[in-house]
């Protein structure tokens, strides 16, 4: 199942679909209500249409070049269009083409090892609570999870996914401040293949994309992860901040050189988020969205 249809799933059959409506709220007065807007002054697809469509993906955080492949694609077939309601119809449909989903491999978490996750991303994006939500996921559903602590240089960063590994009742594999990362991540691999657990996933620290040692040393967390298990890491999700717009694009591709990127985790969605980089991402990187915060 692709992204969007998991998304409109859970919104159908959620008991928390109000929570999860007004969290998307900055979202959706950014791009669906100005989309509907349109319908006010609605004469047909014509160059005011068009120039109208453009400047809201382009407010929307998709990307000159991006949208521009949009609205092109969105004119072509503009002869089929009669009116408003279709006009908007076709064009979410072009949106959700343009996305394509069925290109996205599906997570394969059935494996005879531990299936190790590396969370990655620059500071302050959101992965140690990411980190803790995925654990409580992956729990409810009834996998054996633990955590690795293995971000040792930023103050009280251990002490941040231990207290959540607590509180969700798995084991948390931690290191001493300020010790090498990648010892860090032999031993959870190491504990979570002793304890026969389902999964392992891998707190590490913020980096920024344009520090070239920072982004080596990721490269060698997952040459350790592979030398423990056996196709680890087998995920490696890259944590991005809604806000940072185009910010976004940079970082994927740096990220992506130092390590294996599987897909995107786009956090704080809820704040003055507009999100659209994905459509960027997904048209530069082929890198699918696994989860919204």
């Amino acid at each position: 199942m692709g992204f969007f249809s998991k998304l409109k799933e859970k919104f159908s059959r959620s008991e928390d679909k109000d929570k999860y409506l007004s969290g998307l709220t900055p979202s959706r007065k950014t791009f669906g209500d100005r989309i509907r807007a349109l319908s006010n002054n609605y004469h047909g697809i014509d160059d005011e249409l068009l120039e109208e469509l453009m400047v809201i993906l382009l407010e929307s955080d998709v990307g000159i070049h991006v949208a521009q492949k949009i609205v092109d694609r969105f004119e072509e077939n503009a002869s089929r269009i009669s009116d408003y309601g279709s006009m908007e119809e076709y064009f979410i449909q072009i949106l959700r083409e343009f996305y394509d989903e069925s290109i996205v491999l599906p997570l394969n978490m059935e494996q005879d090892v531990p299936v190790v996750i590396l969370m990655v991303g620059v500071n302050g994006s959101g992965k140690t609570t990411t980190t803790a939500k995925l654990v409580k996921y992956y729990k409810d559903q009834g996998k054996k999870v633990c955590v690795a602590a293995a971000d040792t240089f930023r103050a009280g960063a251990v002490d941040q996914i231990e207290t959540w590994a607590e509180r969700l009742g798995v084991e948390c594999i931690k290191g001493r401040p300020n010790q090498d990362p990648s010892s860090v991540l032999v031993d959870a691999c190491r504990r979570a293949k002793e304890t026969g657990a389902d999964m392992l996933i891998a707190d590490t620290a913020g980096r920024l994309q344009n520090k070239q040692n920072l982004m080596n040393e990721l490269t060698k967390m997952h040459r350790v992860c592979e030398r423990e298990i056996e196709g680890a890491p087998h995920e490696t999700w890259l944590v991005l901040d809604a806000t940072t717009g185009q910010n976004g694009i940079l970082q994927a591709h740096q990220f992506t050189e130092a390590t294996n990127v599987t897909g995107i985790i786009l956090t704080k969605m809820d704040g003055t988020a507009k999100g659209g980089v994905v459509m960027a991402i997904r048209d530069g990187l082929e890198l699918p969205v696994r989860f919204l915060g």
